[in-house]
């Protein structure tokens, strides 16, 4: 059998596979098969639109979205994963929200890594809430559900994920643990005896007839010996023959075969050299038009955009909402040779007066108690300006009231170490117990 149409059939194989396992919502089964046919022949698009569909179903969408690309480099023509990407294009908050949604589901996974599961929990309810399909943000927070024994939100979390993926492994093993500690593992258990257990016969329940004899002990024996020997002879001269024969069939076939493969190995290393030259220009090809796809959030369109909505606060005289805007913005994309000189000015009026605007916006919202917003507005007061001892020391101090003495005694140290000289060194000192 040629080996390009032997990779094909294999690969068609495990397509059917995830596709039958897709359609029973087994998405982790669905997605290991199919990842199966595209080792074999990674011009299957068919099971890479799939893929790209589960990850999506799962709330993977920039997982999604790479599948598509390179599908739709594979087959720019009739393809359906084209459709998909049009879908996304035309919501353009869609991809917005994603990114922000991975921004905060990592920023919930370090809360939860340094000890600090409440923010983690209301980081993840506000995800799961605008996005019921992630099934990590699920997963991560059953698990600080368990980790603090309210097993029946944990239940509830976990219930989710194995509506969407119901074979998921982690969804199961926390599901056991949840059911374990609820007394619904015991219930379950009770039930599915009591499904496959029988009634005691009572005496009127059974009519024997009158020819009924019971049979002795030795007669049962010989019974049990002869079936063994009519058996075991049915075996030997019915089953054995054809055995036979279809080992010997199979073994000449994997003879005929392995002639076939060594007879052409010249030939497949030719073709694995190209596909491997192939491979290496559509991985380019796939990273371009990913970057295009996702220009729509974060991307070269968006830093023009704020750009002139930086403009367009100058004009109003809003130079705190011009400085909020300036803080989010990645100027470094913009590259148009006509706007540098205004992106300059821009950069350079921010340089001198928009970091303390950023500085004072942080200190209000740490007197109105919302700590979170003060520290965002401080980090990015140092964005524009690092060089500010008495930014980082406000921040230290609001990361000290919420009693994070870490980050808060790692902040100190860096204005001891590196501004000894400041206003704030001394007091630095003192927060630290120096």
């Amino acid at each position: 059998m040629d080996y390009v149409k032997r990779n094909g059939q294999i690969a068609n194989s495990f397509y059917n596979l995830g596709l039958e396992r897709a359609q029973i919502r087994d998405l982790t089964g669905a997605a290991e098969a199919l990842k199966k046919s595209l080792h074999f022949n990674k011009y299957q698009t068919d099971a890479r639109n799939l893929l790209g569909l589960i990850y999506y179903e799962m709330g993977e969408v920039s997982d999604a979205i790479v599948q598509w690309v390179i599908s739709l480099n594979l087959q720019p023509d009739n393809n359906r994963c084209d459709y998909y990407l049009e879908e996304i294009q035309r919501k353009p908050g869609r991809l917005e929200a994603v990114d922000q949604n991975i921004k905060k589901y990592n920023q919930a996974l370090w809360y939860a890594q340094h000890s600090s599961d409440d923010l983690a929990v209301l980081q993840l309810a506000g995800i799961v809430e605008e996005n019921p399909n992630f099934v990590k943000a699920h997963l991560l927070l059953a698990l600080l559900y368990m980790a603090h024994e309210d097993y029946t939100k944990a239940g509830k979390s976990l219930y989710r994920v194995l509506q969407i993926d119901k074979n998921n492994p982690k969804g199961q093993w926390y599901m056991s643990i949840v059911k374990s500690h609820t007394g619904r593992a015991e219930i379950e258990k009770r039930k599915l005896a009591n499904a496959f257990s029988h009634k005691q016969m009572q005496d009127d329940d059974v009519i024997i007839p009158p020819s009924y004899k019971e049979n002795t002990g030795g007669q049962m024996i010989v019974n049990i010996l002869i079936g063994l020997a009519l058996g075991m002879a049915a075996f030997f001269f019915l089953v054995m023959p054809a055995k036979t024969k279809s080992l010997n069939n199979i073994h000449n076939k994997e003879i005929l075969n392995y002639s076939s493969m060594l007879n052409e190995k010249s030939m497949e290393i030719d073709k694995l050299t190209e596909q491997l030259e192939n491979t290496t220009a559509e991985k380019e090809q796939a990273e371009e038009s990913l970057s295009t796809v996702a220009d729509t959030s974060g991307g070269i369109i968006t830093q023009y955009s704020m750009l002139a909505q930086i403009l367009q606060a100058y004009r109003n005289d809003d130079f705190k909402t011009a400085v909020q805007i300036y803080a989010n913005m990645d100027g470094s994309l913009i590259t148009d040779g006509a706007v540098q000189p205004i992106l300059q000015l821009v950069n350079e009026d921010m340089a001198a007066n928009g970091y303390q605007v950023l500085a004072e916006l942080g200190d209000q919202a740490q007197e109105n108690g919302n700590h979170e917003q003060a520290i965002d507005f401080y980090e990015k007061s140092l964005r524009i300006k690092p060089d500010n001892p008495q930014v980082i020391f406000s921040e230290a101090m609001v990361y000290k009231s919420m009693d994070q003495t870490d980050k808060a005694n790692e902040l100190f140290g860096q204005i001891i170490m590196n501004y000894g000289n400041s206003d704030v060194a001394a007091k630095a000192k003192e927060e630290r117990g120096y």
